[in-house]
């Protein structure tokens, strides 16, 4: 009945111009966690924002935010806990199933501040990074974005991908004398990460002989089968609790190198971050809940609306790479047909994904943005530090805001003739801006790892509410199970010249054998 009012509102209000919406609204401005955001330009009316709060309550959103919290299996699909938020809860706080998965970091600083002051393999001036997905998008993120302000004496590399060339980039100039590899695998049979441990592991042996185990540590909760691959039982293996999943995992184990790469207490004000936006969404209520607002404003937006794709602007070099984490975090999650009972998805869910960094963007695709044809909502994340070079930092911060400007207020004939008296008319034409695109804004002028543990569980908790808005299980992934099953076959195809049913693929096979 709610969507059905939803439906209702948005087809008696189409055509209405964005900026119809804007001066009503610049009231609506949260300030959580540290972040500042802006919600104003968004084409939603007071009695649409109504009907999305009354859909909230129809799809039992709090009960399902308790629920989380209490250790309920919310996972239904694969009978787990959903408990990534564990790991980031005071020890004093801890409780019950929370307290053993928070104690499981204990081991990990200890490690990693042992490495950092040389008491375990002195002399260790790099770690490399060994893992795919959420095992690397996480921690190559947060190392991305601190590797400028909270430099160590060691250094990290990644590497992922089951391409040969990527690896060999990682190793390139390395000595194995000074290098820790850290391999992260929650099932301990991923292909890519095993692919590129065996071959890290040869590098190793080749030139340290028996003592190579002790330049090497897993982090897995499948440590049976790790140590069944190293040959020994290593005291480098870190365990990972099954309810953490893998695009949860940069809170666990999984953040090894970023850990020794920054210290313990960088650590742990990325996970105080975190908690204080995990009490956050578990006590606000629903119009000043920071994730829901925002994942029914998606819901509005990608549902009702139907844009096409939405974006993410980081205007912050330290974010350049939150877009592609937030892929995996957003299209994975709820990338999906079916319902948590198996039913048809009763509504249209989540669109694609992307973006990129600003103000690079701007000399590439954002002319698209501007005057291409397609329906986007765009949210634009401004991160600076007090300490930052001042002219450069407010550039940036204004370009952010005069793209947000633009994409909403669009650039009109009246204001083209205006500014450019006398212009050619087939100019005027070419140079008009449609505007009407909505956008949020997300700033925080003190960005460091605590705001970026906000912000990272902030996008979970948004991600969560969507899922359930749209009546989805968030936290599994068969389509990526089928994929990595045919890609076995077809590589035994490669390998033995073997018969593929697909004639396709068949050619292709036959092409590169």
């Amino acid at each position: 009945m709610t969507n059905d009012i939803l439906t209702a509102a948005y087809e008696s209000e189409k055509g209405t111009p964005l900026s119809s919406y804007i001066a009503d609204r610049q009231s609506e401005v949260l300030d959580v966690c540290g972040w500042h955001i802006n919600l104003s330009r968004q084409a939603i009316s007071a009695s649409t924002d109504e009907a999305l709060y009354n859909l909230a309550e129809d799809k039992a959103i709090p009960t399902a935010i308790q629920a989380m919290f209490a250790g309920e299996h919310i996972n239904v699909s694969e009978g787990r806990a959903v408990m990534h938020w564990a790991l980031r809860t005071p020890k004093a706080k801890a409780t019950g199933a929370a307290k053993a998965i928070e104690a499981s970091l204990d081991d990990v600083l200890d490690f990693a501040e042992k490495v950092r002051a040389g008491k375990v393999l002195p002399g260790i001036e790099t770690v490399l990074h060994i893992g795919i997905g959420g095992s690397d998008l996480g921690p190559r993120l947060l190392y991305d974005a601190f590797s400028q302000t909270d430099i160590g004496a060691i250094d990290v590399r990644f590497a992922s991908n089951i391409d040969p060339m990527d690896l060999e980039r990682a190793l390139t100039g390395l000595d194995p004398s000074t290098t820790l590899v850290i391999g992260i695998s929650k099932s301990f049979s991923t292909e890519e990460t095993k692919y590129n441990l065996d071959r890290a592991r040869d590098w190793l042996k080749d030139s340290l002989g028996e003592k190579w185990s002790s330049h090497l540590a897993i982090v897995t909760a499948n440590p049976d089968k790790a140590n069944d691959w190293l040959g020994i039982k290593s005291e480098q293996l870190f365990g990972m609790d099954d309810s953490i999943g893998g695009r949860y995992s940069l809170w666990s184990a999984g953040s090894l190198s970023c850990v020794i790469a920054f210290g313990a207490d960088w650590f742990r004000a990325l996970l105080a971050g975190a908690h204080e936006m995990d009490e956050h969404f578990k006590s606000a209520p629903l119009k000043e809940n920071l994730p829901v607002r925002l994942a029914l404003i998606d819901y509005w937006n990608m549902t009702v609306r139907g844009i096409e794709s939405e974006m993410v602007l980081a205007y912050a070099n330290a974010l350049r790479l939150l877009p592609s984490y937030l892929q995996q975090l957003i299209l994975e999650s709820n990338g999906k047909h079916v319902s948590s009972d198996g039913t048809p998805a009763a509504a249209r869910s989540v669109v694609a994904h992307w973006g990129g960094e600003g103000s690079i963007g701007q000399h590439s695709y954002h002319q698209w943005l501007h005057q291409g044809t397609s329906k986007f909502a765009a949210e634009f994340v401004i991160a600076t530090r007090p300490d930052a070079e001042n002219i450069g930092t407010k550039s940036l911060i204004a370009h952010a805001l005069a793209q947000a400007e633009v994409l909403a207020n669009g650039y009109s004939e009246a204001e083209i003739l205006e500014n450019e008296p006398g212009l050619d008319p087939v100019i005027v034409k070419q140079k008009v801006i449609p505007g009407g695109h909505p956008s949020l804004i997300f700033a925080n002028k003190n960005f460091d790892a605590k705001a970026m543990g906000s912000l990272i569980a902030m996008y979970e908790h948004r991600t969560f509410v969507s899922g359930k808005l749209w009546e989805l299980n968030s936290f599994d992934q068969w389509g990526v199970e089928r994929g990595k099953k045919q890609a076995g076959e077809i590589k035994e195809a490669l390998l033995s010249s073997g018969a593929c049913p697909d004639p396709t693929t068949r050619a292709l096979v036959n092409y590169f054998a």
